[in-house]
């Protein structure tokens, strides 16, 4: 009978069945085995009973990680790997343990995939900075997952941690190769699979060495916020701004990692007290434009421009895209507009509660638009208002009136 005393490795069982949790919480799709999480969970206890057993004797080889290419709104593809559901279980193990060891270490402008941190207080406390310091370096790091040197990475690991099993299946988990859309199988001597339930662990303690860090020692002067592999630092000068630019060139490219030349820049927080001249005035950051914004004087009441972040026109523009090519609510004419809402609210509930956190405004085009496509849906449904755009777009303002907490955006927009 086996018991963890006669293990190589010593993993509890209730670590497994947490990991399982994380897994399943997570959903997912299948890996290189076609198991999904449905079929995984029928056979759940001699699932989790199996993989136990070859973690805690040190058998575990992970399976190679599926190759799905998913389209960059930029152009172009980025490779997913997505390992099978057992790994993911596996790796979900072995984050439970390392996560909160390199959690102690991390600095608090690390935001991207961290407990208790969000993109919204990335974008507020970059909105505070951008009023203090009238530039702003915006730099992406091309590839990060794909790139990241595994002799570098496993030095970082071995630095926080002396358990065997954990450097072992971390050590496995980045040399596993990758099955590509065409079936050709990749081997991997650099990067961590984006996908991996790992990887965004791994990276980050990564770049804690390479960025954060490395910011935190040469440049104290020099606020920095980083989520993932988009970055910010807040500069007094152009000059400065510059001067950190080649700096941060040179770091990168000496731990194997290149800047995106398209995405990064040097960018003038205009406003109204700022009016030097400078080409690049703003900037996109997690879905949102910094950008020169109307506002209000709380004291004065009075209009004046500031730099301020709202929602930028590729966001709204893919949000238009699913109304109008997933949603298709014209062709909805079966069902009653409370049926509608039910169906759609919390799709525009999410928008709103992450778009709508600053400038909410900026939303109000969006808002607009799904009205629109429910006035066409009413056109379409009552033949009284089938050739009557007015009337039909009368009958919606009375229908927010009667009920004007019906759709989530008419909590936040009148319809008028």
């Amino acid at each position: 009978m086996d018991t963890i005393s006669s293990k190589p490795f010593q993993i509890p069982k209730q670590l497994v069945w947490e990991a399982w949790k994380l897994v399943k919480a997570n959903a997912g799709s299948a890996g290189v085995d076609k198991e999904s999480l449905e079929d995984f969970e029928k056979k759940l206890k001699d699932n989790l009973y199996k993989l136990w057993n070859r973690l805690t004797s040190g058998s575990y080889m992970p399976p190679p990680v599926k190759g799905v290419a998913i389209p960059k709104k930029s152009g172009g593809q980025r490779m997913l790997g997505v390992p099978c559901v057992a790994d993911r279980v596996a790796q979900a193990v072995v984050k439970l343990t390392f996560e909160p060891i390199v959690e102690e270490v991390f600095l608090p402008d690390s935001y991207g995939y961290r407990p208790n941190k969000s993109a919204h207080d990335a974008i507020g406390v970059t909105r505070q900075r951008c009023w203090k310091y009238d530039w702003v370096l915006e730099f992406d790091i091309k590839g990060l997952f794909d790139n990241i040197p595994h002799e570098l990475l496993l030095k970082a690991v071995r630095l926080h941690t002396q358990c065997k099993w954990t450097i072992l299946y971390i050590e496995r988990w980045l040399k596993a190769p990758m099955v590509m859309p065409d079936g050709t199988i990749k081997p991997r001597d650099k990067g961590t699979p984006q996908g991996g339930v790992i990887s965004p662990v791994l990276s980050n303690l990564f770049l804690h060495y390479v960025f954060d860090k490395w910011m935190a020692t040469n440049y104290k002067e020099n606020p920095w916020c980083r989520y993932a592999d988009d970055g910010l630092v807040h500069c007094k000068t152009c000059d400065d701004a510059s001067s950190i630019l080649c700096s941060l060139q040179q770091r990168f490219n000496e731990c194997g990692l290149e800047l995106h030349p398209e995405k990064t820049k040097i960018v003038y927080c205009k406003d109204s007290k700022r009016i030097q001249e400078y080409p690049c005035n703003e900037f996109k950051f997690l879905g949102f434009t910094f950008i020169s914004r109307t506002a209000i004087n709380p004291y004065t009441k009075q209009p004046f421009n500031n730099f301020l972040p709202g929602v930028s026109k590729e966001a709204l523009k893919d949000m238009r895209k699913q109304v109008k090519f997933q949603w298709r609510l014209h062709l909805r004419s079966d069902v009653s507009l409370e049926v509608l809402a039910k169906t759609y609210n919390p799709v525009i509930r999410g928008w709103m509660q992450y778009y709508g956190k600053f400038y909410k405004t900026a939303l109000q085009s969006l808002a607009n638009y799904i009205n629109m496509k429910l006035v066409r849906w009413a056109r379409r449904k009552y033949k009284s208002l089938k050739t009557h755009k007015q009337r039909a777009y009368d009958w919606l303002v009375n229908t927010y009136k009667a009920n004007p907490k019906l759709f989530e955006n008419w909590k936040s927009f009148k319809v008028c």
